[in-house]
């Protein structure tokens, strides 16, 4: 699983852990978000085939938002420490 599908499915399942919190069903959210109940499912499922307005819209049914964060990638140091070089 790469990094992209990997973001998706962690996506998909928070989303799916905020319906079950607020007590909604799947057609609860597909209702709110315009979309039919199927496509709540593969959002919920972590496909990567499903577009990202559709992630969207299941997020703003939830009363939710997405952020984009930037990644964190390791220090000069870290990098020197995992190559066995303390000189980098």
């Amino acid at each position: 699983m790469n990094d992209f599908e990997s973001t998706v499915k962690a996506m998909g399942a928070r989303l799916k852990e905020m319906r079950q919190a607020r007590g909604l069903r799947l057609v609860d959210v597909a209702e709110r978000a315009g979309i039919p109940r199927l496509k709540v499912i593969h959002v919920e499922a972590g496909r990567p085939g499903v577009a990202v307005a559709s992630y969207a819209r299941v997020a703003a049914a939830l009363g939710a938002q997405f952020q984009l964060v930037p990644a964190q990638r390791p220090t000069l140091e870290e990098i020197g420490a995992l190559m066995g070089d303390e000189h980098v």
